[in-house]
């Protein structure tokens, strides 16, 4: 367990770094607040960031508050940006917060600009991740509104921002012109009513997504409805199928052909008989375990499984299990150093790192792809990684988890 003296934390939905080089983590949790703390394993308290709870409606299971991303250019310009559920109307908020001129561990409550506000029909499938690509440019992820079955057909209308991930241009803005539109977003002067700040749409609920910080490529976790839940390249202007697919499949399941044409499908998929929502994660570059750089690491919110998959920029060339941690885990982390951290709802909302371990554990069962993806080849980390190279600190401690039983 990482930061073992902090308390546990009700509701962890995000925790990043500022790029600040003040080596601190920023905890958001989805009722209402934003927490920081000095990354130090000894650290024994966390401060009060921001706190918008007159702001934030959290009632419903997927609402609150629910992205944090850092200005590139935070350490000179104090700003952050923030995304939420709001009510009376139910919408979702995108907006842009500044911290405090006094204090570097506090925002400023009163400094926000609301960039922009989405109307939202249900109260779930809010996606919510926000990142900044190496372009400069804010990407936002949105659902497709909820409900089930994408019952108005948002994933497919691009005249409505849900159901899609936008990129759109945040500096030097005014609360007359809260955001642009880059000009080479891919429906700019489409004159089909397509909405310009789309980059790619077709996604059900793209919960987490992140940038590659060595070849910027942008992965995200869309989750699935019934079958299959899927992993994404987001590619400018692609359509990734939702909600004529699922995953590979056509939807509703029993549709034995659909029309593919123009179609992006998902990377990796994996069936909901094991688990029930993707978390999308990230791409390791960190130094700790020098046996993951490059990989790909993502897991499963119920089932507790964590995975890793290698990408050459064409195709998916090693794909396998490396933890089955039997927690709840809503989210990763990320460190300036570029090294990774799980969140968990159950095992009392702790923070957990991983790390090299000693310990030596049979070959893990590589996750079946369903045949409309390609097959890869099974994970040097499932034979050479292997998880005697490398385990969760969450397999080994607390828990009291028999890794060689589960995997066996």
């Amino acid at each position: 367990m990482a930061f073992a003296n902090l308390p546990p934390f009700s509701g962890m939905v995000h925790l990043t770094h500022a790029g600040d080089g003040t080596n601190r983590l920023w905890l958001v949790l989805q009722p209402e607040r934003i927490l920081v703390f000095p990354n130090l394993p000894g650290v024994f308290s966390t401060k009060v960031f921001l706190d918008i709870q007159s702001k934030v409606n959290s009632e419903g299971s997927e609402e609150g508050l629910l992205g944090l991303a850092f200005d590139p250019s935070y350490k000179t310009n104090g700003y952050f940006y923030v995304y939420y559920s709001a009510a009376n109307p139910r919408r979702s908020v995108l907006s842009r917060f500044s911290v405090s001129a006094t204090d570097p561990d506090l925002a400023d409550p009163q400094s926000e600009l609301v960039l922009m506000e989405i109307p939202q029909p249900f109260n779930n499938h809010n996606g919510g991740a926000l990142a900044f690509g190496p372009d400069g440019y804010l990407y936002v992820s949105l659902g497709d509104g909820g409900s089930g079955g994408d019952p108005l057909g948002h994933g497919q209308n691009k005249a409505t921002l849900l159901g899609s991930i936008l990129r759109i241009d945040v500096h030097n803005v005014t609360p007359q012109e809260p955001y642009r539109i880059p000009p080479d977003n891919p429906f700019v002067g489409a004159g089909d009513g397509s909405r310009p700040e789309i980059w790619a749409y077709g996604f059900r609920n793209p919960w987490k997504m992140s940038f590659d910080q060595a070849t910027g490529t942008l992965w995200a976790g869309d989750v699935g409805e019934i079958s299959f839940e899927e992993v994404d390249i987001i590619k400018k202007g692609q359509n990734y199928g939702w909600n004529l697919m699922e995953g590979a499949q056509c939807f509703p399941p029993g549709v034995q052909s659909c029309d593919q044409s123009g179609l992006t499908l998902p990377i990796v998929v994996y069936p909901t008989s094991q688990g029930c929502a993707v978390i999308g994660g990230h791409v390791y570059r960190g130094s700790r375990i020098p046996q993951l750089v490059g990989v790909y690491i993502y897991a499963d919110f119920c089932a507790g499984l964590v995975w890793g998959v290698r990408y050459d920029g064409n195709a998916v060339t090693e794909h396998g299990l490396l933890a089955d941690t039997n927690l709840m885990i809503p989210s990763f982390g990320i460190d300036e150093q570029g090294e990774l951290y799980i969140l968990t709802y159950n095992g009392n909302g702790q923070i957990y790192q991983f790390v090299a371990s000693p310990l030596q554990t049979p070959t893990p069962t590589p996750t079946t792809i369903p045949t409309a993806t390609p097959t890869p080849t099974p994970l040097p980390a499932v034979t050479g990684w292997g998880l005697g190279a490398l385990a969760v600190l969450l397999v080994m401690l607390l828990l009291g988890v028999d890794w060689r039983a589960r995997a066996a």
